[in-house]
């Protein structure tokens, strides 16, 4: 488990385009924390990572958003809306999961059992104590010996 801290959204984006840089195939990212904490700047910065140049938007209302312009296919999940996880079925989350791209999923919680043994959760938390912009973002590999 890493844990890196996070005074701006610059520094969240930063996180994100790291581990874009270090991305590979069927990766599965899941991004857990409250509303407003960061996880679509984090998403956004990731894309940068992987070369996508195209705007990254959180597909709230579409669920899901695929973007192909980097060197790995970018598909991102925003959850929230997903009133029963069998939905996911209806969008080909498992294509996605289990393909040739990288998967981010917003709300990852919500899916919690689709998600894959070796998913790479991504806990955004804010500590007001520390100030408006502070994030405590902890990474932990689930199953994986990198």
């Amino acid at each position: 488990m890493e844990v890196f801290e996070s005074f701006s959204r610059i520094d969240t984006a930063d996180l994100g385009r790291r581990l874009g840089l270090e991305a590979f195939p069927g990766e599965v990212l899941a991004l857990m924390g409250d509303l407003g904490v960061g996880k679509t700047v984090f998403t956004k910065g990731f894309a940068e990572g992987l070369g996508i140049g195209e705007t990254v938007n959180s597909p709230t209302f579409t669920i899901m958003q695929s973007y192909h312009s980097g060197r790995l296919p970018l598909h991102h999940f925003d959850v929230y809306r997903i009133g029963d996880p069998e939905e996911m079925d209806e969008i080909g989350y498992e294509d996605c999961f289990y393909g040739d791209g990288v998967s981010l999923v917003e709300w990852a919680d919500i899916i919690e059992d689709l998600l894959p043994p070796d998913v790479v959760l991504v806990r955004i938390e804010k500590d007001l104590e520390r100030g408006l912009d502070y994030r405590r973002i902890t990474i932990e590999r689930k199953g994986q010996d990198r």
